[in-house]
Order: C-alpha cells, then sequence, then structure tokens
C-alpha cells in the first residue's frame, strides 16, 4: 500500500533526509521518497501499519505530515514579506548616501524583522535541534541572531550608530524571504504538469438510470458497467466504449497527439479525452484508480518522487554539510579573532559564513530538474517511469526497434492464402480453429480472414513462443507457424517464389505441409523520419525481429536503417541485445509480451504506445502513442534533463566552494552573503523551469 503526504516545514535538502529517516524508523513502513520541490512524500506501507504513528514520527523530527492537498500559496504571506522589506530599507539607505538612523532607531527597525517575520527561522532551527541535527533554519537563525545582538552590545557599548550589523541581520531576513517566495513560486510552476492532467477529470457525469433517464452523478458514483453521456465540449469521465454516437476527441494532455482523434462505436476512449463535436454515449470500463488518467499521474508522481542515481552523491555530501559549516564558522571565529584581536570583527565574519551556506540549492537541483523534464515529456505523450532513464538515455548508442507493431502498423492482413490439397472449405476452418481468441496480430489476421470458414475441433492447443501453435485433430498433429519451427520439426517449406518483403507461416498436418500464408503489414506513418531522427541525433538504428529474413532485410532497406537481426525468439532478442550492449549502451523498442525480456536487458527499455502491460511495466520510458518519432524526442528530453541536474549540482556545488571561503576570507558582508544565498536556490529553480519552453509536439512534427 502505498499514501502520499504533504510536508510541511522542510527548507533543504538536510530536512529531506531527515523526513525519510523519521519516516522509516515507524514500524510497517517499507520504503519513503521525499520530493523536496513538491513537498511531499510517498510511504509504501505494509499491511495494517497505522499513519497515525508516522506522523507522530516525523512531528518529533521537526515536521508536519498532513493528508492535504498542498495550497497554492508562498512560503510566506505577503504582508510580512513588504513589512520586512519596508523596515529594511531605511537600514541599508545609507550605502545610497542617506544618513545614518540613530541606533535606537535601527533597533526599532530591525527588530520585528528579526522575530517576526524571522520566526519561521527560528521555529525551524529549534525543531532542528530537537531532532540532534541541523538545516538551513539553523543555519539563518545563528547567522541573524549573532548579527543582530552584536549590533545591540556595539551600540550600547559604543554609543555609536555607525557601523551596526543590524541591517545585516534585517536584510538577510528579508532576501530569504523574498528567495523562498520566488522558489515557492517557481516550484508551483514544475507541478503544472500533473496539476493540468488532474483538471481533465470532470467532477460530475450524466449516467443513464435504470429508467433510462439520464442524471448527473459525482464521479465516485460511477462504476464500470454504468453507461455515460458525453456531449460535445465536454471530458469524459471514466475510460469506456462507445455505444452509441461517434466523435473527435482531443487526447493532447494525455497522449501528446496534437490533433484530435476520429473515435466510433466499439471504439475505446479514455479519462479525461474532450468531445469535440456530438453527443456520445460510452460505456464505462474502469473508475478512479483504474483509470489510463490517474496511471498516467500517478507514474508521472512516482517518477517525479524518486531519486536520480547522481543524487546519492548530494545525499552523502547534504549528510555532512551542516555541521562542516558550523565548523567553518567556528574556525572563521577564532582565526579573526586571535590574528587581530577583534573578536567583534571575528564575528561578523562569522556570522557571514553561517549566512551564506545553504544546502537549500543542493536538494533542489535534481528535482526540480526532474519534476520539469518529466512533466514537459508528459505533454508530449512520453511517460518517463524512472530517473535512471535519464542517464541511460544520454549514453545510448545504438537504438534497437522490434518490427511488429512498433515500425509498421501491427495489424498485419493475410494478403496471400496458398492451399497445398483440394480440401480448401476443411483447411481454411481448421486455420480458424487454431487462431480464434489469439492476441497475436498474425493470429487475429488469419481470424479476421478465416470468420465465415465451417467449424473444426481441435484440441490441446498450445502456444509455441516464437514459433507457432500446435495442436491435436483427431490422431494428427497440427502445426501452425514459421519455417524455424518446420525446421525444428525436420521439415522443408515449399519455395517462396515471389513472395518476398512478406511474413510467411505455414499450416502442417500430419508431417505435410497443406497451406502458406503471406502477410503484409504496413509501415506506420513517420517510420523513416523516426529512423533518420535518431540517426542525426549519432545514434545506430537496428531492427530486431521473428519474421523471416527476407522481409525483415526489405524493411531494413526500405528505412535505411544500420542492420537488422531476423528469425530469432523472444529469449534470442534478449541474447541479441547483450551483444550489441557489448559495443555501448543500447535502447529497445518493443510493444508486444516477447519484446519484455529484450526491453528489461537493454539498457533504456521503450514500450511503444498500446503496448502490452508487460512491456510497459519492463520499459524505462512508455509512449503514449504508437508513434515511432516519440523515440527520438524520447531520448532528446531526457538527455536534456539530464545536462540540466548536471548543470544546477554544479553551479549549486560551485556557490558553496567559492562563496563559504570568500565569507572565511572577509570579503562578503552578511548582507551580500544573504542575497547570494537567496539568488542560488532561486537560480536552479528557474534554470530547471526552462526545460519547460521544450515543445515535444512541434520537435516531433517538424521531423
Amino acid at each position: 500500500m502505498e499514501s502520499v503526504y504533504r510536508v510541511s516545514g522542510m527548507s533543504c535538502v538536510s530536512c529531506a533526509g531527515r523526513v525519510e529517516q523519521a519516516a522509516l524508523s515507524v514500524d510497517g513502513v517499507i520504503g519513503a521518497r521525499v520530493n523536496l520541490a513538491a513537498e511531499n512524500v510517498r510511504v509504501d506501507w505494509a499491511a495494517g501499519a497505522r499513519d497515525t504513528l508516522l506522523m507522530a514520527a516525523v512531528k518529533r523530527a521537526g515536521y508536519e505530515l498532513s493528508t492535504e492537498q498542498a495550497p497554492e500559496e508562498m512560503a510566506a504571506p505577503p504582508w510580512v514579506l513588504w513589512m520586512a522589506t519596508l523596515c529594511s530599507l531605511p537600514l541599508i539607505a545609507p550605502m545610497l548616501g542617506a544618513p545614518t538612523l540613530p541606533a535606537w532607531w535601527q533597533f526599532f527597525l530591525a527588530l520585528p524583522v528579526q522575530f517576526g517575520a524571522g520566526a519561521r527561522f527560528y521555529r525551524g532551527a529549534w525543531a532542528a535541534l530537537g531532532a540532534r541535527t541541523g538545516n538551513m533554519d539553523l543555519l539563518v537563525a545563528l547567522g541573524t541572531s549573532a548579527a543582530f545582538f552584536l549590533a545591540v552590545a556595539m551600540g550600547l557599548r559604543h554609543g555609536d550608530a555607525h557601523h551596526l550589523t543590524f541591517e545585516s541581520a534585517a536584510v538577510v531576513i528579508t532576501l530569504v524571504l523574498w528567495g523562498k517566495h520566488f522558489e515557492a513560486r517557481a516550484k508551483r510552476r514544475t507541478g503544472a504538469a500533473i496539476r493540468a492532467l488532474e483538471r481533465l477529470r470532470p467532477a460530475t457525469a450524466w449516467v443513464r438510470a435504470s429508467d433510462g433517464a439520464w442524471r448527473e452523478a459525482p464521479l465516485a458514483a460511477l462504476r464500470a458497467g454504468d453507461f455515460v453521456r458525453v456531449s460535445a465540449g465536454q471530458g469524459v469521465p471514466a475510460d469506456g466504449l462507445i455505444t452509441e454516437g461517434s466523435g473527435e476527441f482531443d487526447e493532447a494532455l494525455i497522449t501528446g497527439e496534437a490533433l484530435p482523434v476520429p473515435r466510433a462505436v466499439g471504439d475505446a476512449v479514455i479519462a479525461g479525452a474532450v468531445n469535440g463535436a456530438t453527443t456520445v454515449v460510452v460505456r464505462v470500463t474502469a473508475v478512479g484508480e483504474q483509470s489510463t488518467l490517474s496511471h498516467l499521474i500517478r507514474a508521472v508522481e512516482e517518477a517525479q518522487s524518486q531519486r536520480a542515481p547522481i543524487q546519492q552523491l548530494v545525499d552523502r555530501v547534504s549528510a555532512v554539510f551542516v555541521p562542516l559549516v558550523l565548523l567553518a564558522a567556528a574556525l572563521t571565529l577564532l582565526w579573526w579573532g586571535l590574528r587581530s584581536g577583534d573578536w567583534e570583527r571575528a564575528l561578523v565574519h562569522a556570522v557571514t559564513v553561517l549566512v551564506i551556506a545553504c544546502p537549500c540549492a543542493l536538494g533542489l537541483a535534481t528535482p526540480a530538474a526532474i519534476t520539469v523534464g518529466s512533466g514537459a515529456a508528459a505533454r508530449a505523450g512520453i511517460l518517463i517511469r524512472e530517473p535512471r532513464a535519464l542517464e541511460g538515455a544520454r549514453a545510448v548508442k545504438t537504438v534497437v526497434f522490434d518490427k511488429t507493431g512498433t515500425l509498421t502498423t501491427g495489424t498485419p492482413r493475410l494478403a496471400q492464402l496458398e492451399f497445398f490439397g483440394n480440401d480448401q472449405a476443411h483447411i481454411r476452418g481448421l486455420l480458424r480453429a487454431l487462431q480464434e481468441g489469439q492476441s497475436h496480430p498474425l493470429a487475429r489476421a488469419v481470424a479476421l480472414a478465416t470468420n465465415d470458414a465451417p467449424s473444426v475441433t481441435v484440441r490441446e492447443l498450445r502456444v509455441l513462443p516464437g514459433l507457432g501453435v500446435e495442436a491435436q485433430l483427431g490422431t494428427d498433429v497440427v502445426l501452425l507457424g514459421n519455417a524455424k519451427l518446420l525446421a525444428a520439426r525436420g521439415l522443408a517449406p515449399p519455395a517462396d517464389g515471389a513472395l518476398t518483403g512478406m511474413g510467411l507461416s505455414y499450416l502442417v498436418v500430419a508431417d505435410q505441409v497443406r497451406a502458406r500464408l503471406a502477410f503484409a503489414d504496413e509501415l506506420r506513418p513517420g517510420a523513416r523520419e523516426a529512423v533518420a531522427a535518431l540517426q542525426r541525433q549519432g545514434k545506430r538504428v537496428v531492427i530486431l525481429s521473428g519474421d523471416r529474413a527476407r522481409a525483415v532485410q526489405d524493411m531494413h532497406e526500405a528505412l535505411g536503417t544500420d542492420g537488422f537481426h531476423a528469425e530469432i525468439g523472444p529469449a534470442e532478442k534478449a541474447r541479441v541485445i547483450g551483444e550489441i550492449a557489448q559495443q555501448g549502451p543500447v535502447a529497445m523498442v518493443g510493444d508486444g509480451i516477447n519484446d519484455a525480456p529484450a526491453l528489461a536487458r537493454a539498457d533504456l527499455g521503450v514500450a511503444m504506445g498500446g503496448a502490452s502491460d508487460v512491456a510497459m511495466q519492463a520499459a524505462d520510458i512508455t509512449l503514449l502513442r504508437p508513434d515511432p518519432r516519440l523515440v527520438s524526442a524520447a531520448l532528446e528530453i531526457a538527455a536534456l534533463t539530464q545536462r540540466k541536474i548536471r548543470q544546477n549540482l554544479f553551479w549549486a556545488f560551485a556557490y558553496n566552494v567559492v562563496g563559504i571561503p570568500l565569507a572565511m576570507g572577509g570579503v562578503l558582508s552578511p548582507m551580500y552573503a544573504g542575497l547570494a544565498m537567496a539568488l542560488s536556490s532561486v537560480s536552479v529553480v528557474t534554470n530547471a523551469l526552462w526545460l519547460g519552453r521544450w515543445k515535444g509536439s512541434r520537435r516531433i512534427a517538424a521531423l
């Protein structure tokens, strides 16, 4: 069981680590993942566990849990921000040439900022001390308190209004609050994709009652099997099948499909799609958490809450960051005090070290980029399931495509049926019996072409993965499969003749070939553009298929791919992927159950839209519509997201590596240190937000 809680009071990556530790200390908690950018924690529970114990443990660590959705508000109320600003401006006016205010005026202007606007930092610091740890709030509280009380002591001792540090304390608090304000605005934008998806759900639905009348009901009351009416301009309330009417449905926010998709009686529609033209009636097949939209939202949220492998470095640094900063401040105080004998100046430099050292930017670097990047990908119809896919996509050298259903439409037709004998009606009935009810695309093509054939009874039907099917017809063994199946049974297929470019199957009864089936499968729209786009990215493109070599070779030549492997089964696909991976990281793109081993074996697994559940579970990235051009787009946004993570971490580390020594050397004042600290967090989140400008649909359309 998994639950999601809002976390209040987190200010940096150290806070996120403590929340996780507190959650994991509770009996019954199997796992916990904190998303600092989204300010929530996802908790995996054992059966029978109680969340009251979790809330108590997190509260002891200094934070609050809530099941309510986080309200859209700033880190501090606007009046607090403006009060702190108005009180701080007169304190820094002398820097612009204004006369210095009397000491008592400075004291009364700084007082409400320090203990009013800055109260949140004292609360966070007290909670951290209670948990015997440190965080950003502790650093800010210590630094500004030292500056404030140093100014009080200097004013009482010297009676001079000049060179007091009231302005440092007040301005640092004001700048940090404004920094948190802009950071909160930016973080809300990182969750825009999730909120856009959630808004697709209508609050109510028009349901057909038992007397045939239409009545409006809340969405929670819908059940599978209900009939709902969807008028023009309305969103579909639940997944279902159209039973009356037809129309065009806008699925852009769900699948990334830019144009409305036509749907008629018998076609499936998904929750959140907007009906564009006429009224239709839909029979509900999935509601609530079982709907496609809910699966998408949950998958995006899970991806955004997980840690990228590079985050492990951040976690190790953050575990010792605050103690090291406190040590650096103490050393600064002793160095300057013992060296110059001016302990007031030494304290100012130590305060500057405390002020400038903030791990917030470090903590936001990875989750902010993942949140924005995965949201931008989702809008384009690309679902990044795990952050590790970001690093995998960046390193990919070869992209391997399964042929049927990936580069082709996946709906082959029986182009030719050749009989070897005179009992054609019986053979057609036997083909129907062998393939009826099977899910393989070739089986569906045979069943469709023979649905009017007379009934024939077979028994002990079993599927031979990658080969075909086998059954008993009376005392005779019946086989229907490819040339590899015939070879395995010591049989030779008839000559292909002019059947080039087609997939071939053979019907064998009592070791005699009785029919040959030739299948044709059309290329998907955009397949050529997809291959060309990947090659422009410097990737090798290879086709992997169980089809006959001649058919796969013809497709290889038509698309201009860099290589192909034909006539291989599911287990062999995984082996071939392993061989290709020896030359560099490989991505596998597939859609069927038989592709699952290869998807799992590849460095990066990509499941095509409409893929089987098994394939989607084995893949790292899922394409929400069957467009092969999405593969190059997925690699592009994944690489861009990984680049942003590295940029953010570089600047977050560089800021501290440069800033702390400058503060220890007395180069910075506390006020400028506070400004730098505030800007660091804002700059990291703003850099991540550039990913939101990536327009996946436009990129795909331009291919």
